[in-house]
């Protein structure tokens, strides 16, 4: 699980800058810089047309991008994202209808070597790419060799158990967000909508469907 990625085969992996790790899973789960800065800004604009404030990005202009702004990414691609709810055993997870996994972990943000004084959130993408799973996450110096879907499960298993402010999304094509199609027959994998209440970086977030084009 731990092991980089050999040499032999190069993945496209943008390292972290500023507040970008929103941008940055895009671009890792396509594969390409497929969007900008610039195009991310122009979503939290058609999100919320305010002039001064904007709720889905930060306010120093460094990034810091919310949910809506990743699934109207996502939607412009025609992909979807969905919530895993935590209650559920991720083994009930039906992983050939998953295009990737997008994890949202607590982390402490520096400018410089200046610690924040306030609370924030990473966003990790892990992508299968020929029948393996790597581990895109920008804050690392290249890609991760994760493995197999079981090992992945067990990754996000203790992940979850380990830190209970982890939250799990996965990206998917529209029918399967329509039918609920990421959980396994017969698993009753209807998803509960309340998050937990101390999740409010991500709460906002909107069904494939809802968001505004």
């Amino acid at each position: 699980m731990e092991k980089a990625l050999e040499g032999s085969q190069q993945l496209y992996h943008e390292r972290q800058r500023k507040q970008l790790c929103a941008l940055h899973i895009l671009n890792n789960f396509f594969q390409a810089p497929v969007f900008k800065q610039s195009d991310l800004d122009e979503i939290c604009t058609r999100l919320t047309p305010q002039k001064f404030y904007n709720p889905h990005r930060g306010i120093l202009g460094l990034g810091n991008y919310d949910i809506n702004v990743i699934t109207a990414a996502l939607q412009s691609k025609d992909l979807c994202l969905v919530w895993f709810d935590k209650r559920k055993n991720i083994s009930d997870i039906e992983w050939i209808n998953v295009q990737g996994v997008i994890l949202n972990i607590p982390s402490d943000w520096k400018l410089g070597f200046i610690k924040l004084p306030f609370g924030l959130k990473h966003w990790i993408l892990l992508r299968e790419i020929n029948n393996t799973f790597y581990n895109l996450d920008s804050r690392l110096s290249s890609p991760e060799l994760m493995g197999t879907r079981d090992q992945v499960s067990e990754y996000i298993s203790k992940l979850i158990a380990n830190e209970e402010k982890t939250q799990v999304l996965f990206i998917v094509k529209p029918k399967v967000e329509e039918t609920g199609a990421w959980y396994k027959s017969g698993s009753g994998g209807d998803i509960d909508s309340n998050l937990d209440s101390d999740d409010s970086y991500i709460h906002g977030g909107v069904n494939c469907s809802e968001v505004a084009t």
